[in-house]
């Protein structure tokens, strides 16, 4: 089938993507921390065309990494995981409840205060890293954990979109956001004409990303619109949407996503990292994100499943749901990514980051190790 070969490519691609971000961060916070750190972090500030080149990769290249969300999200919904209302129902429960717990909690700490604003950070799931541990698991995980997790990351990532649409937009400029809208109306207009070459498509994504850089509305929101405008047709090997998004595996795996961890994780070490855990922010993020996320998706799937939505696949149980939690409780790039939109103080951002990285790290060992002792040889073990 057309749809398990583009999964398991998904899948490939982004396993080894999570490992090659791993591998990026490491090697940056080295040099950051070296004898070239400040040249390090300054190559990172040098302006072109009116912006500094990390900018050019969080507005720019960071589009198209949510292209390629965008466009598995939209497979997912027309012949994967989530075509089928009843197979949808419980990853879409359990990302709900891995939102909204992680959300609630942060909120606990920071509500009221000058950080409030960061609610958003522990909510998302970082695909490539949570994809990379769970390969560290080999062929002992099912292909219904793994497709389980992928539908979990994804709908993470859509209410991380719409977060970031609905409540990290400060000054709204109409003119230019109906111009990018517009554009967007006229590219559904060419899908419904059946318009399958790519190039007014990538032209017309080109410019209504341009104005909804200049709306107030970020700018990577255009990657997932574009994604949806594609034609998908059928969904097989010839289908637009397919030949984008098998095109845009490698390059966002082994560029756009080693880029960004290289430029957004250039973090100088410095004083106590125990008392940034004991800033209310610190708190929220950690707590969110290392328990958070597992209480939030065990709860919501238990609920589902209590309520007769849908039901557990054999080949998983709740010991299985909570490791799943822990590995989304990976936030790194959607994290770090909703930090530069939350925070503006640079001190503050980079403590963030910090957070994220160590409580994304500890969330991942224990999800490695929670669905090591639940799969032995491909098969759960209660």
């Amino acid at each position: 089938m057309i749809a398990t070969k583009l999964f398991k490519e998904f899948f490939e691609s982004e396993k080894a993507g999570g490992l090659m971000l791993i591998f990026c961060t490491l090697i940056s916070l080295l040099i950051a921390n070296s004898t070239i750190g400040t040249s390090y972090l300054n190559f990172w500030d040098i302006q072109f065309s009116g912006h500094s080149i990390v900018e050019w990769i969080n507005d720019g290249l960071m589009a198209i990494f949510f292209l390629l969300i965008g466009l598995e999200l939209e497979r997912e919904i027309y012949k994967g995981e989530l075509s089928n209302v009843k197979d949808a129902l419980l990853p879409t429960f359990a990302a709900i409840g891995g939102i909204a717990i992680p959300a609630g909690i942060y909120l606990l700490f920071n509500f009221g205060t000058t950080t409030q604003n960061g609610a958003g950070i522990p909510m998302a799931t970082d695909i490539a890293f949570a994809l990379g541990v769970l390969s560290l698991l080999g062929n002992r995980v099912t292909v219904s954990l793994k497709v389980f997790l992928t539908a979990l990351a994804v709908i993470d990532d859509l209410g991380a979109i719409l977060i970031i649409a609905f409540f990290y937009t400060k000054t709204l400029i109409w003119t230019n956001l109906l111009i990018s809208l517009g554009i967007f109306a006229l590219l559904l207009v060419f899908n419904r004409l059946k318009v399958r070459n790519l190039i007014p498509y990538l032209i017309g994504g080109v410019l209504m990303w341009y104005f909804m850089l200049n709306s107030g509305v970020h700018a990577t929101i255009t990657g997932v619109l574009l994604a949806f405008a594609l034609p998908f047709g059928n969904g097989d090997e010839k289908s637009t949407s397919y030949i984008l998004q098998h095109f845009l595996h490698m390059p966002v795996a082994f560029f756009i996503l080693p880029i960004f961890a290289l430029a957004n994780t250039a973090i100088i070490l410095s004083g106590s990292v125990g008392e940034i855990f004991t800033e209310p922010y610190g708190l929220g993020i950690a707590l969110g994100l290392i328990l958070g996320k597992p209480i939030g998706v065990f709860l919501f799937a238990f609920l589902a499943i209590s309520l007769k939505l849908c039901k557990l696949p054999e080949d998983m149980n709740w010991k299985s749901i909570i490791g799943v939690g822990f590995l989304g409780g990976i936030g790194f790039t959607m994290s770090i990514f909703i930090t530069l939109l939350a925070f503006e103080d640079d001190a503050l951002i980079n403590n963030t980051k910090l957070v994220i990285l160590i409580s994304s790290l500890l969330a991942g060992l224990i999800g490695f190790l929670v669905l090591k002792l639940t799969f032995k040889n491909g098969e759960v073990s209660n």
